[in-house]
């Protein structure tokens, strides 16, 4: 005489089960808490002053490298004096400059303090580029390109 065997889980399979999800909730949760500690620190670093943004702004939308060189200096709604200024040097990358910004900004009341700030980047722009050297430098590639492929001497 056989003996059916009932269907179901055996306490085993369900302990394995049980563990496997534990360990996977663990995971997940770990990931998650990374991923808002990640947000958190994000939020603070760029929580940066709004008159720093707007003169950084102005710098990236000038088309005109002269007066990105001069820079512009304003007062704010809220009394703060802002003055930026840019150093902007040519690299041997065709239309890439060096740029060094720094932003002063004065003293808005009598708990604030006045603060200048100083950032370097590259910045791509073909407008601030003469195009003698602009083709001068394009050649130049061309040919470090060409001669790094073996199609010429």
């Amino acid at each position: 005489m056989k003996r059916k065997r009932q269907a179901g889980f055996t306490l085993l399979e369900v302990l394995v089960a049980l563990v496997v999800f534990a360990l996977a909730a663990v995971v997940l949760g770990g990931a998650y808490l990374n991923i808002l500690n990640g947000y958190a620190v994000i939020s603070r670093g760029v929580g940066e002053d709004p008159d720093v943004f707007f003169a950084r702004q102005e710098l990236l939308t000038q088309a005109d490298v002269k007066l990105a060189k001069t820079g512009d200096e304003y007062d704010t709604q809220d009394g703060r004096h802002v003055k930026w200024t840019a150093e902007v040097e040519p690299t041997t990358t065709a239309d890439l400059f060096s740029v060094t910004f720094t932003c002063a900004l004065a003293a808005s009341g009598p708990t604030d303090r006045p603060r200048t700030l100083t950032e370097s980047f590259m910045l791509l722009r073909p407008s601030w580029s003469e195009p003698t050297v602009r083709d001068d430098l394009r050649q130049k590639a061309a040919s470090r390109i060409a001669k790094f492929q073996g199609k010429q001497p």
